[in-house]
C-alpha cells in the first residue's frame, strides 16, 4: 500500500480554499481518495470584481498572504502535487491578470483562470459516477459566490453543461437581471425535459450547511418540502438572528438564503422533488483530475 497526499486550492467569489486529500493506492484495488483537511477563508472577492470591476488593494493584499499560509501547510504537510485554480470572481476583474502575475511573482504560485465550462468538467472527473444510476438523470447544481455551474448526467455521463452569473454574492448585492433568471429557466426547461427519473446534486458550502443542518444522514436526500420550508423560516429571521440562534459563520449567515433559492427555483422549473449532496465539489475535482494526469503523463 502506498498514500500520497494531494492537494487543491480553490481561490472562489465568496472564500478561498485549500482541500487535502490522502490518496490510497493498494495493488488489486481501485485507488481510493480521503479527505484529509480543509481550510477554508472567507476573504469575498466577488464583491470587488462584480461591483466595481476589480479587486482592490487591501483584497489582493488578503489573497496573498492567505496562500502565502497555504503553501506554509502545503509544506509541513508532506504534500506531493497541488494546484491552484480561481473561478469567476477573479476571472471577471479588470486586474484579474496582473494578480495573477503578482502572486506568482511573491509567492511562486502559478493560479490558472478557469470558466464554467472547465469547472464542470473538472467536477465530472469526481467519483460522482458511482453515485450515479445508469437509468436515472441526474441536473448537478454547484453554486458559488459569482455563478453556478449545470450539468446535466444520463446514463451516467455529462450530456450538457452551462454557467449562469447567478451566485450568492452577486445576488446579496441585488445585481443579477431578472432577464439572467429567465434565460436560467428556459435553459433548465428544455435541458431537462423528457428525462427519465430526474433528481438534482447539490453542491457547494451552503447546500452542505443545509443537509447538515436538516440532521439527515450522509446519503440521505433533502426535499423540495423540507428546503422551501427552510428558506421561508430563514427568511423570517434577520441575518443577527442566523448567527446567534443557528451558530452559523458570519460569512455562511447571509449567502445560505440565495443559495437555497437558487436551488428552489431549479427545482421548481425541472419538476425535481428531491435533492441529493453528496459533498463533492471543484476542490476534489481538482485533486482527482491532477492525479490521473500525473499517472498518466
Amino acid at each position: 500500500m502506498k498514500i500520497r497526499k494531494y492537494a487543491a486550492i480553490d481561490i472562489g467569489s465568496n472564500a478561498m480554499r485549500l482541500l487535502v486529500h490522502n490518496i490510497v493506492e493498494t495493488p488489486g484495488r481501485p485507488v481510493q481518495f480521503f479527505k484529509n483537511a480543509l481550510v477554508r477563508v472567507p476573504v469575498r472577492l466577488g464583491e470587488d470584481s462584480f461591483g466595481v470591476g476589480a479587486i482592490t488593494e487591501a483584497n489582493i493584499d488578503r489573497v496573498i498572504k492567505t496562500l502565502k499560509a497555504f503553501l506554509l501547510l502545503i509544506e509541513v504537510g508532506g504534500v506531493e502535487k497541488y494546484r491552484a485554480c480561481a473561478t469567476s470572481a477573479l476571472r471577471e476583474a479588470g486586474n484579474g491578470p496582473e494578480i495573477i502575475e503578482r502572486i506568482l511573482r511573491e509567492t511562486g504560485l502559478e493560479v490558472e483562470l478557469i470558466d464554467g465550462q472547465q469547472e464542470a468538467a473538472i467536477i465530472a472527473s469526481t467519483d460522482l459516477a458511482r453515485l450515479l444510476e445508469a437509468d436515472a438523470s441526474y441536473l448537478y447544481v454547484d453554486v458559488g459566490g459569482g455563478s453556478t455551474e449545470f450539468t446535466v448526467f444520463s446514463g451516467g455521463k455529462p450530456v450538457l453543461s452551462r454557467s449562469f452569473q447567478i451566485g450568492t454574492v452577486r445576488l446579496i448585492k441585488e445585481w443579477v437581471a431578472e432577464s439572467e433568471w429567465e434565460a436560467l429557466q428556459q435553459w433548465v426547461t428544455k435541458a431537462v425535459k423528457g428525462l427519465p427519473k430526474l433528481s438534482i446534486i447539490g453542491s457547494g458550502g451552503n447546500i452542505n450547511k443545509l443537509h447538515k443542518m436538516s440532521g439527515r444522514k450522509v446519503g440521505q436526500p433533502l426535499s423540495f418540502i423540507w428546503l422551501n420550508a427552510q428558506y421561508h423560516f430563514l427568511k423570517s429571521m434577520s441575518y443577527e438572528e442566523r448567527i446567534s440562534e443557528l451558530g452559523l459563520n458570519p460569512d455562511r449567515a447571509d449567502v445560505i438564503l440565495p443559495a437555497t433559492e437558487i436551488f428552489l427555483r431549479t427545482a421548481k422549473w425541472s419538476g425535481v422533488k428531491k435533492v441529493h449532496v453528496p459533498q463533492i465539489g471543484l476542490s476534489d475535482g481538482i485533486i482527482r483530475d491532477l492525479y490521473f494526469r500525473a499517472q498518466n503523463a
